[in-house]
């Protein structure tokens, strides 16, 4: 007779999971209250979902050590924290911008606040594990519910953006659950510390396995990254999408992705896999740049920042492939300094929202739309100067900061050539930023409607805005002390 398995609750360290139940529990509660009674505001679903994302915040704040759970597969360390803490931060900034002034459909129905805690749990997961099968629940049941808040925007191009993204999120969790299978079937193991500890015992035998294995997760997360040549959906999801959803997207998927590539490739990196170090330097230096060239030739602003989103990733990715403390810091200290330019510029975009096309037969913000908009709404194209100033890296203004320390990061590891390469890059992006500035300032007005360039304007949304212009004119005041503080989460890692 089979002997009863017995667990010790105490054993599995369920706090571990708090964050995360609170998310998923947030999500329940909104579809239990639609179900009772569907007369409910979007006011309140949005009140309601960032209350609950503020718990899930207050107890990743608790947490202060290095501790494993439920079964060994939950990880908390400093990555892991410091990651919720960008992502629930981005997650509270986003969801008032549902309060703009005019109606649209997605924000209407409750659905849309339930998936978005389930997807905010699922990049939880992702951060929060070094487990390929946990990473592999968190990715899907955050991409699963992107793809159907992406389609609730009701039109055209959103549908077939969701339906874009859906077919390469489907190659891509291919390309994850093959890798894993190799991984697994090569070391026994789908814990990511364990497996590179078996390899290294192995000295990387054999080679052709491995490699294929690299390369397959190099494509999973290359999808979720904007990695070139995985980025051919950024452009067209992000044009289909709502402004507000895209500027999301092109922060907190990324963020998820950056922290499995490091738990992963630093390891093997520094193991001594000179091949993989090669391949991340090539998808470095092609991501940034393909990203920056191909954005100097956009007639739509919303799709210049999306291939500026590819390029930011690229700069980025960088710090994975340095792969020391520093270099980590540096990717965190850049990623919060550009989640607020890249989220007030992309809330600039929504605050213009119309249903229809005003200045052209195809995109919704082309850059003549904002022509002469100094003379029209000053403020507002003030705003948007201060953000494109900021995303260009132009002195004093926050990305600034993160280009200078990512690149002095390199030179300090010998990748000097790197370092060049990207200075260039940033010499390119100030162009086509500032292609927009030129627009707005020296140009001269196509409309002097000032309700075509306010149509959805809230107190939400300047409240967003003015926050967001805030972080990023005095980031200068923050940098030492943002730094400590990153440094000492990752510290808890032992990265």
């Amino acid at each position: 007779m089979l002997e009863p398995i017995s667990i010790d609750f105490a054993a599995l360290n369920i706090t571990t999971l708090l964050p995360m139940i609170i998310t998923i529990v947030g999500a329940l509660v909104i579809i239990c209250i639609d179900l009772m009674t569907k007369e409910l505001s979007r006011s309140f679903y949005t009140v309601l979902t960032m209350l609950f994302i503020l718990l899930s915040l207050g107890t990743v704040f608790g947490f202060n050590g290095y501790s494993r759970g439920f079964f060994d597969v939950v990880l908390v360390d400093g990555i892991a924290l410091i990651a919720q803490i960008i992502i629930l931060v981005t997650s509270f900034l986003f969801i008032p911008l549902a309060l703009g002034k005019r109606r649209f459909q997605e924000f209407a129905m409750a659905e849309f606040y339930a998936l978005f805690l389930f997807m905010i749990a699922g990049f939880q997961f992702m951060v929060s594990s070094d487990n390929f099968i946990l990473i592999f629940i968190g990715l899907e049941t955050a991409s699963l519910s992107l793809y159907t808040m992406i389609a609730m925007h009701n039109r055209a191009k959103a549908h077939e953006a969701a339906i874009k993204y859906f077919a390469m999120g489907a190659l891509a969790a291919g390309f994850y659950v093959m890798s894993a299978l190799i991984f697994y079937a090569l070391t026994g193991s789908i814990e990511i510390h364990q497996i590179a500890q078996t390899l290294q015992a192995r000295s990387f035998e054999p080679l052709v396995a491995i490699l294929a294995g690299t390369v397959f997760m190099i494509g999973a997360l290359g999808f979720k990254l904007s990695m070139v040549p995985f980025h051919t959906w950024t452009p067209d999801v992000y044009e289909g999408s709502s402004s507000a959803l895209a500027g999301y997207m092109s922060i907190v998927p990324k963020i998820a992705g950056f922290v499995v590539a490091i738990r992963l490739f630093e390891m093997l990196i520094d193991s001594g896999v000179v091949w993989l170090e090669n391949i991340l330097y090539i998808c470095v230096v092609l991501t940034m740049t393909f990203g920056n060239i191909v954005a100097l030739v956009q007639e739509d602003v919303k799709r210049m920042l999306a291939f500026s989103s590819i390029a930011h990733a690229g700069f980025v990715l960088s710090a994975v492939l340095i792969g020391t403390t520093e270099a980590n810091a540096g990717l965190f200290l850049y990623w919060i300094l550009f989640m607020f330019a890249n989220l007030g510029a992309f809330t600039m975009l929504w605050a213009t929202r119309h249903r229809k096309n005003l200045w052209d037969n195809r995109y919704q913000h082309p850059f003549t739309k904002f022509s002469g908009m100094i003379k029209i709404m000053p403020a507002y194209a003030v705003v948007m100067g201060i953000f494109m100033f900021a995303l260009a890296g132009m002195p004093p203004f926050s990305v600034f900061w993160g280009k200078l320390y990512l690149m002095s990061t390199a030179v300090n590891n010998g990748f000097v050539i790197l370092a060049i390469i990207m200075a260039l890059n940033s010499a390119i992006a100030i162009y086509y930023y500032m292609k927009l500035v030129v627009y707005m300032f020296l140009k001269e007005p196509i409309s002097t409607d000032k309700d075509a360039y306010s149509s959805n304007i809230s107190i939400a949304l300047k409240v967003i805005i003015g926050f967001s212009v805030v972080i990023t004119t005095i980031s200068i005041v923050m940098i030492e002390p943002l730094l400590e503080i990153i440094l000492n989460y990752i510290t808890l890692s032992g990265f």
